[in-house]
């Protein structure tokens, strides 16, 4: 029977929520073709969430966990997804358009000379049996149309929160193991140490961002005597203790534009934009950010979007649903203070 791969991207022994989106974009394939869904998972506790992807109503899947894939490294997961598409030759390989998913799907792609449809944003079959997919262009700006045959392998990769993710509903999936394909010799690159954030909500997963800009530097609270440079200082202490407050009332994560990262007031892990993380939350207020396109490109497809400047003509109120003139550090305490009566904090 011919199948459908989904590629189950997975960190510290956990699946990636938005693999279980890509789920549903790979059901479209198989119910349009009649073909099985077989989820791909490797890398540490590859069996719990193969038992986790059956609960998605996933029938079959494909494990492999090994001392060799115990931290991510591109060459060993992609040989080994590798080797499992010309082995089973699928119909499609679809996985979540994450930093990892991207990277190892767009490998496997090469090594198999097949075409993939990248950052997907919907997806349908066409007459012919074709694949047509929607990707946003030109920065977000517009969006495009994608389509690849009937012959070949397809891989795509889903944009995260571009698709809903099935209800889990119970069921178990069949779980063949299979082994690596590289040997640590065979692996050019080494990790000696990983170190985790910890703390925080992942900000590709979160619901609710909160963003600072350069504007994050104009906090009116004096830098401590001594201190090297004072916006720097300024600007990360209000990232802690102004956009902080904030993102823990409404459990949000914290972001920023790429002048804010560029100036050092905050690491490049926090980067939304087209050289950053693209993010599609309920709910993103931008804080002293102008808006700039490459700015827009990471989150302008978030439900809904708040924007605070003293710039009534930032380009961002014309993307936002709700904007404040004003100060930052005026607007934000006050509505950080608000939100915790509303709430009862």
């Amino acid at each position: 029977m011919s199948e459908v791969l989904v590629y189950i991207d997975s960190a510290q022994g956990k699946a990636h929520p938005a693999s279980w989106e890509a789920v549903t974009a790979a059901r479209l394939i198989a119910d349009a073709r009649g073909a099985q869904l077989t989820a791909v998972v490797i890398g540490p506790s590859a069996a719990v969430i193969a038992a986790e992807a059956g609960s998605y109503g996933i029938p079959a899947a494909l494990v492999c966990d090994n001392a060799t894939l115990a931290d991510f490294r591109l060459e060993a997961y992609a040989a080994t997804l590798t080797k499992l598409v010309r082995d089973r030759t699928p119909l499609a390989v679809v996985g979540p358009a994450t930093s990892r998913g991207r990277e190892v799907l767009a490998a496997t792609a090469a090594d198999t000379d097949s075409p993939m449809l990248g950052d997907v944003m919907s997806l349908a079959a066409s007459a012919d049996g074709g694949l047509t997919a929607e990707r946003a262009v030109y920065a977000g700006k517009a969006l495009a149309d994608a389509s690849v045959s009937r012959e070949g392998i397809a891989f795509i990769s889903v944009r995260p929160r571009a698709f809903s993710a099935p209800e889990a509903a119970g069921g178990a999936a069949a779980v063949d193991t299979i082994a690596p394909v590289l040997a640590e010799s065979d692996i050019p690159v080494k990790i000696d140490a990983v170190e985790l954030e910890s703390g925080s909500v992942s900000l590709t997963d979160a619901r609710v961002v909160i963003s600072g800009g350069r504007a994050m530097a104009n906090n009116p609270k004096p830098a401590p005597a001594g201190v090297a440079d004072p916006a720097i200082w300024k600007a990360q202490d209000g990232f802690a203790n102004t956009l902080g407050p904030l993102c823990e009332v409404l459990g949000g994560a914290i972001g920023a534009s790429r002048a804010a990262v560029d100036a050092g007031y905050i690491s490049y892990a926090h980067q939304v934009g087209q050289t950053g993380k693209v993010v599609a939350p309920d709910l993103y207020i931008a804080c002293g950010i102008s808006g700039a396109i490459q700015h827009q490109a990471g989150m302008r497809n978030s439900t809904v979007i708040v924007a605070v400047n003293k710039d009534a003509d930032a380009p961002i109120f014309k993307l936002a649903r709700f904007g404040l003139v004003g100060d930052l550090y005026e607007i934000v305490p006050a509505l950080t203070d608000e939100l915790k009566k509303r709430l009862d904090q």
